[in-house]
């Protein structure tokens, strides 16, 4: 990711050429504790889940992923915005397009871990229990490095409440 953001920003499915400024966003935040590493051969495999922001000069400046747990279950996964972008509501734009990704799959809920609820908060979810998504427990939270000190909040939102503000 270069320092500057050049030109106005556009929302977009990943392409194969944006594993690299995915996985150099995410894992600038791993860095900082804030969010798990995605090694490119993961984001490579779920490419067809991921909404990228990009700049005028195509350097991807924000990201979300769609992860599904069931036919009506998914996660709001890979929430990340580049510093030089905060503040333009980028975030809350991919998280509404990962929502009507969500919407064209036919997911009924949708749920997020995250350090910073207030964010998903203010576009409309609601703090939960974890323990209400058992799928995410047994396929990432036992394996994850930060299962026994995890301090990340769990929100959720049912998926006609997304489509319900967006008429």
């Amino acid at each position: 990711m270069t320092a500057d953001i050049t030109g106005p920003l556009t929302l977009r499915a990943a392409r194969p050429s944006d594993v690299v400024g995915i996985v150099d966003l995410v894992n600038g935040y791993a860095a900082e504790a804030i969010m798990l590493y995605r090694t490119p051969e993961s984001v490579q495999l779920a490419l067809h889940d991921f909404i990228v922001a990009i700049d005028g000069s195509d350097n991807v400046v924000a990201c979300g992923a769609l992860k599904e747990y069931s036919p009506s279950l998914a996660e709001v996964a890979s929430i990340a915005v580049a510093r030089q972008a905060h503040g333009r509501r980028v975030g809350k734009a991919v998280v509404q397009a990962v929502e009507q990704l969500a919407q064209k799959r036919g997911i009924e809920e949708l749920f997020a871990l995250t350090l910073t609820p207030q964010f998903f908060e203010s576009a409309g979810y609601s703090i939960t229990d974890r323990a209400n998504y058992p799928e995410k427990i047994r396929r990432d939270c036992l394996k994850c490095p930060r299962r026994i000190r995890c301090n990340e909040y769990c929100v959720s939102r049912p998926v006609r409440e997304v489509m319900a503000v967006a008429a």
